[in-house]
């Protein structure tokens, strides 16, 4: 698996960018199904099923481009395009729409999202969490890649399809998280609006806003990571077949009763995932949005920043529960102590701390961002 996305990173050709796809999915329809419930199983078949279709979509606009411009080499592909002046403007259209819904398929951009929510929810927490992580980098390394040389063209409708998808993956979803009564499910929707959020780098397309997208995404894997963690230290160990929830938000009401060291360590989670200063997402809310304000985005930078406001509800609702309600489940901390290997707890520990002193990190591995991106020709 780790090997499919190594394929996807290090190459420019569609062909071998097709091949780590191909097999870092392969990979994880086989993790999803290994958590032995039938709701995991369920959620490795629509997984499988959503990412043949995006595979061929994949494949498809590969061959148009190669059709075009009788490469499948990006850079080759960016220059017979300029050379010929966009001439084909029709096959291009076909060629980006076909790979634009292979990548919202794997990025889960709406409206390829479908299969994410019932995915993250049928998996194990941590398997969700992998999932919220690192394929997505993968496949924002390759969606950076790829539309650089279109959002510099001067193709307008490239940057207004782009415009479309951004708005639209981060304010569905968050609409959508509002109204979800399990922490599971409001977290992979809260996932699909991060990667909103992260493909609008991709159209400011600035060296400013790609090293924006890395530094977020780093600082986004601490604070992710250690929220499905706690899922996972929270999680019944003989759940019933027929259950297809374990962490509905009656779970944690009243928890910093019962167990309110991972009360504190959660909320601390969620106020990072809400942009709270001066937790590690904060930063990377920040970098991000003043890249699209010096680019010249200044309407998207509000719709950002409006989104980022709307997502601090379902976060706070969590801590509401935990710290303003009495609890539903009377045993909730024994489950908490049962559940905490050492490993557990060191991942927790080590994404807390990550969070909690990201700050102090911003500014060298801001610079050490740059050098790499700059130096990488983006």
């Amino acid at each position: 698996m780790i090997a499919g996305f190594q394929f996807m990173v290090a190459t420019d050709n569609l062909i071998l960018v097709f091949v780590g796809l191909e097999t870092s999915s392969l990979a994880l329809y086989t993790l999803i199904a290994m958590h032995n419930r039938e709701k995991s199983f369920e959620a490795a078949v629509k997984y499988f099923t959503m990412g043949a279709l995006a595979a061929g979509f994949f494949s498809f606009g590969a061959m148009v481009f190669y059709a075009l411009t009788g490469s499948v080499e990006i850079n080759k592909i960016a220059l017979v395009l300029a050379a010929n002046g966009y001439a084909d403007m029709g096959f291009v259209l076909v060629g980006v729409a076909f790979l634009l819904s292979a990548l919202g398929f794997k990025l889960s951009l709406i409206p390829f999202h479908t299969w994410a929510p019932d995915v993250y929810e049928g998996s194990s927490a941590a398997m969700a969490g992998y999932m919220s992580i690192v394929p997505k980098i993968a496949g924002f390394v390759v969606a950076m890649r790829f539309f650089e040389f279109l959002v510099h063209s001067d193709v307008v409708w490239i940057k207004v399809v782009l415009y479309a998808f951004v708005v639209l993956t981060m304010t569905a979803s968050n609409m959508w998280a509002l109204v979800q009564t399990d922490v599971k499910r409001m977290l992979a929707y809260s996932s699909i609006s991060h990667a909103g959020f992260v493909m609008s780098a991709i159209l400011i397309g600035t060296t400013q806003a790609n090293a924006a997208l890395f530094l977020y995404w780093v600082l986004f894997s601490f604070t992710n990571l250690g929220s499905f963690s706690m899922l996972w230290m929270s999680r019944q160990k003989h759940l019933p077949d027929h259950q297809s929830s374990d962490h509905s938000y009656d779970k944690f009401a009243g928890m910093i009763k019962t167990a309110p060291v991972a009360a504190v360590i959660m909320g601390l989670f969620m106020l990072s995932l809400a942009g709270v200063p001066p937790f590690a997402l904060f930063w990377g809310k920040l970098y991000l949005i003043s890249s699209a304000v010096t680019s010249g985005y200044t309407i998207l930078a509000l719709i950002m920043a409006l989104n980022s406001a709307i997502a601090g509800y379902y976060y706070l609702k969590l801590i509401v529960y935990m710290f303003m309600k009495e609890p539903v489940i009377a045993d909730g901390g024994h489950v908490y102590v049962s559940n905490a290997t050492l490993a557990l707890k060191t991942i927790i520990g080590i994404a807390a701390m990550g969070t909690i002193f990201a700050f102090v990190a911003i500014n060298p591995l801001l610079e050490f961002i740059t050098a790499f991106v700059y130096n990488s020709g983006y």
